[in-house]
């Protein structure tokens, strides 16, 4: 790892205001729908209203009839067009399920896209769309995930017991012995219904094919420009260079637009078929329909613990749905819910079980901490157990968490925990509630009539881990002839303040003003291959990459400053936009000084020394994992006559280590929390018993407003990583945490009816029900 800057940080650690602000808050952002091309042509799909159905026939005249109607594809059309389709983030030799751009015999989801229509704008191409008469013969669909592995019916005939597949630990009877002998056993199933990341822009693209030159040029809205650029070279058999991807802004991904999905597919080899640029552009109800599911599961999960509340053991035989078709590949995922079950606790021995269960519904996609229910049963059943043994649920905590001192140390199931503070983040999450007195006080509104709870939920995840695409990261820096300085990386800001992270580090490692630096990402055309935005790796990685491509040009200034200031090298520091000998600051050149040295009269500079100051970096980790804990805490009311439930206060204490930009880290964690608060207690992505969606407008699919969250207070504790600048990743927490949180506070508040919440969303009705002591 390169050395640190001479001169003292300015930048890092300060709240500095988003560079990207200036366009976004005025509406001067670019996002994919903002993209025209000389001659566009528009698209939309036909959609199978059925949820299985074979497709015995398609009658697209009426639609080609239409005056502007360029094309109608099918099946036949597009799908002998795919060469390879494997997504870099899982490379080549995964097990992978079946991904036909567009259903070729059957359909497999209310959504499933059957015909692309190409007209010369979008409202043409959707009354096309109407046009289109698709024959089919109903199946019987698997609607239910719970019984699709005893369903005669199968999603996908190359799959007996509907089944993706599965991974497990040790064999369960390993550990029989310590659950037989142990004072208490917690048990219990718990259904977490499914949602959606629900991204302000829905998912978009553009693609240009250009015979002449046989180059293909796509604009989308994506979190890994370079992962779609190789995926369509791959799709297509194009070569690398041969296709240029850009992203501009990028209104929300959330994991739902890390990889390219079918539609997507579908694009980059139609555009080979028209006259022009090919637009498509989601609308809200096809997002909700077809864009992908996340959460749904259910899992027998059970901790044993001593009669003193010590837990001994935990166990968890997890089934995820998985939908028709899942996009990468969700057999990893489900085994990382296994593997973290154990959480930031002192658990001598685990072991678990995961499998993965298609439906005919909508393909599992990632999204924000995929892993998540593992913090869900875990909390849950820990609650339960500290009721069950006559404790208070942070009595117990504290007896089992992991301490800063107890580090290094590994979960039971291998998982190699360091630089964090568990029972830290605890302590501090509690004081800042002032916990002892909000338990006075629940007292007193019990004696009222009134119904208070807490519930906390603490959690450890890993970050910027080393797989595949993820595994290195580059950056190229610029220093004009001006002295001013562009850094380049590749991925682009999808709310998440890459911009400002990327200029705020450059300033730093080379000593400039902030407002002297500018950034460009997102265009493969121009930047240096890389992973992009997911798991909670842009941070550390962004900060890596810059610091190994600052030192190339430090070293380059340093030398030039010593020779024009007749001073040894080790004595020039940068600050300020200068380079001065150490304790001469009048003594300084200005980097626009030696800028112009540089690049116009190389003949003076010293033996050596190249021409120019532009150079590029590439940072790979040492550490395969860096890991991130917090502790949310969250205080509500039930109204136990009509099931409301109200958060009063929601408080969350993290270690992502030194902070880059508070505000920034602070943004992150309340967007996860308050998806995470959705996905408690109002968002549900339904289907009924025949696989329809009945959720497909957010008429129907609720998310929380400003009016349902409180004000989120932060506390931070700063344990160094042994990354680049100990920064560790902050993206996914806050959706991991929340859930259990909000789950905990409302059990809490219904322990009076002796309530046990095993499924979610927790709407007024399932709070009523829990309060008559009904099964929900």
């Amino acid at each position: 790892m390169s050395a640190p800057p001479t001169a003292a940080a300015r930048y890092a650690g300060t709240r500095v205001p988003r560079v990207e602000d200036a366009r976004l808050l005025t509406g001067h952002g670019t996002f994919v729908d903002d993209v025209v091309r000389p001659g566009m042509l528009h698209a939309c799909f036909v959609r199978s209203p059925m949820a299985r159905a074979r497709i015995t026939g398609v009658d697209a005249s009426e639609a080609l009839a239409l005056d502007g109607v360029h094309a109608v594809f099918l099946a036949e059309d597009l799908n002998p067009g795919v060469h390879e389709q494997w997504y870099t983030l899982v490379g080549p030799d995964v097990p992978d399920t079946p991904r036909p751009p567009l259903a070729e015999d059957e359909v497999r989801f209310v959504g499933d896209p059957v015909a692309l229509v190409v007209a010369a704008d979008r409202y043409l191409a959707e009354d096309a769309a109407e046009l289109v008469f698709v024959d089919y013969d109903p199946l019987p669909p698997v609607a239910d995930y719970v019984t699709a592995r005893g369903d005669g019916e199968l999603v996908h005939a190359g799959y007996p017991g509907n089944l993706a597949g599965e991974l497990a630990g040790p064999p369960f009877d390993d550990l029989a012995p310590v659950f037989d002998e142990a004072a208490l056993v917690v048990r219990e199933t718990i259904y977490q219904q499914a949602y959606v990341p629900a991204p302000m822009e829905t998912r978009g693209i553009v693609a240009e094919w250009s015979a002449p030159t046989g180059d293909m040029s796509i604009w989308t809205g994506t979190q890994s420009p370079h992962e779609v650029r190789l995926f369509c070279s791959r799709l297509l058999g194009l070569p690398e260079h041969r296709v240029r991807v850009v992203m501009r802004d990028t209104g929300g991904g959330f994991g739902q637009k890390v990889v390219p999905q079918r539609e997507d597919m579908c694009v980059m080899l139609a555009a080979r078929k028209v006259p022009g640029a090919l637009k498509w552009i989601e609308d809200r109800r096809e997002n909700l329909m077809s864009a992908g599911q996340a959460r749904h599961a259910h899992a027998d999960a059970r901790i044993a613990l001593d009669a003193e509340g010590t837990i001994l053991a935990a166990a968890i035989d997890y089934t995820e749905d998985v939908g028709a078709y899942p996009v990468p590949w969700p057999v990893g995922n489900a085994a990382a819910v296994g593997m973290f079950f154990p959480g930031p606790y002192r658990v001598p021995r685990a072991t678990w079980s995961t499998a993965c269960v298609f439906s005919n519904t909508s393909g599992r996609n990632a999204y924000r901490g995929p892993w998540q229910y593992e913090s869900l049963a875990r909390e849950v059943l820990l609650d339960d157990a500290a009721r069950r043994l006559g404790m208070d649920p942070a009595d117990l905590r504290r007896r089992n968490l992991l301490r800063r001192d107890e580090m290094p140390y590994f979960n039971p199931n291998g998982m190699p925990y360091s630089d964090i503070t568990p029972l830290e983040t605890f302590e501090q999450a509690l004081g800042m509630l002032g916990y002892e007195a909000f338990r006075k006080e629940q007292e007193r509104a019990r004696a009222d009539g009134r119904h208070l709870g807490v519930g906390t939920c603490t959690y450890v995840e890993p970050t910027t881990a080393m797989v595949t695409l993820h595994s290195t990261e580059g950056a190229t820096i610029r220093i004009e002839p001006s002295g001013k300085v562009n850094v380049y990386i590749s991925g682009g800001s999808a709310g998440n303040s890459l911009e400002t992270t990327a200029v705020q580090l450059t300033a730093d490692a080379l000593g400039v003003d902030i407002a002297d630096v500018g950034t460009v990402q997102g265009d493969t055309a121009i930047t240096p291959f890389g992973g992009g935005t997911g798991g909670s790796r842009s941070g550390s990685m962004i900060a890596g990459a810059v610091a190994e491509t600052a030192a190339v040009l430090r070293e380059r200034i340093t030398a030039i400053a010593a020779h024009r200031l007749e001073a040894a090298a080790e004595d020039i520091e940068l600050a300020g936009g200068r380079a001065a000998v150490r304790g001469v600051p009048e003594s300084g050149l200005p980097l626009a000084e030696i800028a112009d040295l540089a690049y116009f009269r190389p003949g003076e500079l010293p033996p050596g020394v190249p021409a120019g100051l532009e150079a590029s970096g590439r940072y790979r980790p040492d550490t395969p994992i860096i890991w991130v804990n917090a502790t949310h805490v969250c205080t509500c009311e039930v109204e136990i006559a009509t099931g409301k439930v109200t958060l009063l206060r929601y408080i969350v204490s993290e270690d992502c280590g030194p902070m880059i930009n508070p505000s920034v880290v602070e943004g992150q964690i309340a967007g996860g929390a308050v998806q995470g608060i959705g996905g408690a207690l109002f968002e549900h992505l339904a289907h009924d018993e025949d696989g329809n969606p009945v959720t497909t407008t957010f008429m129907d699919y609720l998310l929380p407003t400003s009016t349902e969250v409180p004000d989120i207070e932060y506390g931070h504790i700063e344990t160094p990583s042994p990354g680049p600048g100990g920064y560790k990743g902050v993206g996914e927490g806050g959706a991991i945490g929340a859930p259990p949180a909000v789950v905990n506070a409302v059990a809490d508040a219904l322990a009076p009816f002796g309530a046990r919440i095993t499924r979610l969303p927790l709407t007024p009705e399932r709070v009523v029900s829990l309060v008559r002591g009904e099964s929900a």
